[in-house]
């Protein structure tokens, strides 16, 4: 007579495996960080590939700790899935589950909006389900994914200051004070022009002229490839007589970023193209108005005219409008900030996306 099959986990049981391959820090791995303590209440859950950033050192497992866990199924009779966010996390899958037997469906998170590669084509028609980051990265895929389930923020890390003025004025980086004024705004991400930081600078350059309680403020890494990029903007600034007003920070303890956002009135995101973007996001959920381009899910998250402005990507007329028209209201700008806030609060939470990503997992069995 065939065993019943059990509808409790046994202790310890893994039902999800969570792909972390990547040790640098990077916006997947910061939507993956985000997700994971959410996603721990429902479903019991190990990550494979790195130890960094983890909160939790207990969530880690090797490769081979992996194949021995994922080579039993489930006492309950459900099947262990497997989240892959790269190209090598749904290379590692395939590996486990068809070379070392590893019983689990693996699932794909596609943000990415370019044409892919035909191996990374061949890696996505292997796997068991693809979840799309937004309806534009959904039409760069091959077939059409399984889902779409939008990114979302932690609320409570990333939250409006009490003061915002009092916040900014407080804050401080190495080097140079800031020559804080009334309003802070700031382009924060890595320094180079595909991020669109050029297009904030003259900008800035621009409207700075007729704004005098602005302070600008780039922050990010500048890698040795980009620094001469800094270099011919650090000029431009210089000879606008604005060097006080239009900082380059340099890159930032991750653990500040979220009093960072929380004290700017605007964080500009003018990417060139974008997987997902979560900057808007980061800095809509900390009360900032924001002023995109069309990259990315942007135009999906962002109410244009209600939550901040939307650009063409590589527009420096449209930024410099905007962002022009945004500095001489300060009324409108709060505004905005409250309104983002709202966005965030009712559609884009972490806890959301959790509980759209397990309960999608749940229904591949």
């Amino acid at each position: 007579m065939e065993k019943p099959v059990s509808l409790e986990l046994k202790h310890n049981e893994v039902e999800l495996i969570v792909g972390n391959s990547n040790s640098n820090f990077s916006g997947v791995t910061s939507t993956m960080l985000q997700v994971l303590p959410y996603q721990e209440k429902l479903m019991k859950l190990k990550v494979l590939g790195n130890k960094h950033h983890l909160s939790d050192s207990s969530l880690y497992i090797s490769f081979w700790q992996a194949i021995k866990i994922a080579r039993q199924p489930l006492s309950n009779g459900r099947i262990r899935i497997f989240h892959a966010r790269r190209v090598d996390e749904m290379i590692q899958a395939l590996l486990l589950k068809y070379l070392f037997g590893a019983k689990f469906k693996v699932v794909f998170s596609s943000a990415a909006q370019r044409k892919r590669s035909k191996f990374t084509l061949w890696l996505t028609r292997r796997m068991d389900a693809v979840i799309a980051m937004c309806k534009t990265s959904a039409t760069y895929l091959e077939i059409p994914p399984s889902t779409i389930i939008y990114h979302g923020i932690n609320i409570d890390t990333f939250s409006p200051a009490k003061d915002k003025l009092q916040t900014w004025q407080a804050i401080e980086f190495p080097g140079k004070p800031l020559n804080v004024n009334k309003y802070g705004i700031a382009i924060l991400g890595r320094v180079r022009k595909q991020k669109g930081v050029h297009l904030f600078v003259d900008a800035c350059i621009e409207v700075f002229k007729n704004n005098p309680y602005y302070t600008a403020i780039i922050v990010g890494l500048v890698t040795s490839s980009h620094k001469g990029f800094v270099a011919d903007l650090s000029e431009k600034i210089a000879k606008a007589g604005l060097t006080d007003r239009i900082v380059f920070t340099g890159e930032q303890n991750f653990k500040d970023i979220p009093n960072i956002f929380s004290s700017l009135s605007l964080v500009a995101a003018l990417s060139e193209n974008e997987g997902f973007g979560l900057t808007a996001l980061e800095a809509m959920s900390s009360g900032a108005a924001v002023l995109t381009t069309d990259a990315g899910a942007w135009p999906e998250v962002i109410r244009n005219e209600v939550d901040g402005y939307v650009v063409p990507v590589n527009d420096l007329q449209a930024v410099t409008d905007r962002l022009e028209h945004l500095l001489v209201d300060s009324e409108r700008l709060v505004q905005m900030g409250i309104n983002g806030r709202k966005n965030i609060e009712d559609n884009f939470t972490v806890e959301r996306e959790a509980k759209e990503l397990c309960l999608f997992f749940n229904s591949l069995q």
